[in-house]
């Protein structure tokens, strides 16, 4: 049976008004990714509240779909076997092809977005290819071999959002920055989430890294920060902080307004790497987290920046330049976003 209808939050109403969603099963299904959203991506949901209202709901099912994989995966349960997870995986991929009233309602919103913004069947297929490897994969022995995973889990991420953001450039010249983009957020949480993967059996991190700093799993599960953990993770840290670099630039190859929702995932998530080091690796224990606070407080400083940028630009477009009195037309200016 399909899941019952919500009811729709002032919030969700907005956005789903600014988008134009009218059908009230739809809008219920929409609401239902933003849930998942608030819910389970505290840093994902903070930072799309810098979108364009409009543009908000098709950010949500793209998070609300891939959060139901990952429910599917991370189903613990003694009753869920793997033959039931890779069924269950099946399904929700026959149901992109085929949806039908009892489909997941992130499988309709999902679906609804991919038809407004054109975004390609494979990606999703290449989503659930690296779901469907998780329920046998338990290690990496290469970068290599990790980059084929993260390809799927989070690069394709990446490729699915740029579209509904939008880009003052071809979407296929900041494509690949907003791969490595999806892959350095990953990286992020391999990292602070070594301790958490391995109660559930995983080390993604590259095997040949780890042993070329004498780490094993039975040292890891000793779940003890010695000198080897440490350099070891310090490594790690550093290869992804490598990735983050080489995906910045495309941030400044999107709309103004996503530009600034990017900008906040991505402070966000690199502060996560320095709270990890501050607490010199402690990945064994509680999550690290980026404060509450420290969330909002990057958020509204990013939302100030923007607004009084966007101010500027409008400012500076009703006054003539004295040394040209005829300026040239301003594409994609901030006053446009």
């Amino acid at each position: 049976m399909g899941m019952p209808t919500l009811r729709i939050g002032r919030g969700a109403a907005v956005e789903l008004d600014a988008a134009g969603i009218i059908d009230p099963t739809l809008r219920a299904d929409y609401a239902h990714c933003r849930e998942l959203a608030a819910e389970h991506g505290r840093t994902y949901f903070l930072a799309t509240r810098l979108l364009p209202a409009a543009r908000r709901p098709a950010v949500h099912a793209l998070y609300g779909f891939a959060r139901t994989a990952d429910d599917i995966v991370d189903d613990f349960s003694p009753s869920a076997t793997v033959a039931d997870k890779t069924q269950a995986l099946q399904a929700l991929s026959s149901s992109m092809r085929a949806p039908d009233p009892n489909s997941d309602p992130s499988v309709r919103a999902v679906l609804h977005t991919a038809e407004r913004y054109g975004l390609a069947p494979e990606l999703f297929e290449d989503f659930l290819q690296s779901m469907r490897m998780d329920l046998t994969v338990t290690q990496y022995e290469t970068f290599a071999d990790l980059e084929r995973y993260v390809h799927g889990s989070a690069a394709v991420i990446g490729l699915m959002v740029t579209p509904v953001l939008g880009t003052v450039v071809p979407h296929e010249e900041a494509a690949p920055f907003a791969a490595d983009l999806g892959v350095a957020f990953q990286l992020t949480n391999f990292i602070r989430d070594v301790g958490e993967d391995l109660r559930l059996g995983r080390i993604y991190l590259p095997q040949d890294v780890m042993r070329s700093f004498g780490v094993d799993r039975d040292l890891l599960h000793r779940g003890e920060v010695t000198d080897a953990v440490r350099n070891w993770l310090a490594f790690e840290t550093a290869r992804t902080r490598g990735v983050y670099r080489r995906a910045e630039p495309g941030i400044a190859m999107l709309e103004p307004r996503a530009g600034a929702c990017v900008r906040v995932a991505f402070q966000l998530y690199g502060e996560i790497l320095n709270a990890v080091e501050q607490a010199d690796f402690a990945v064994f224990g509680p999550r690290i987290r980026v404060s509450r606070s420290r969330r909002a407080q990057v958020a509204a400083t990013r939302a100030a920046a923007h607004a009084a940028g966007t101010a500027w630009g409008r400012l500076h477009s009703r006054r003539p330049n004295p040394a040209r009195p005829d300026p040239l037309p301003q594409k994609h200016s901030g006053a446009r976003a």
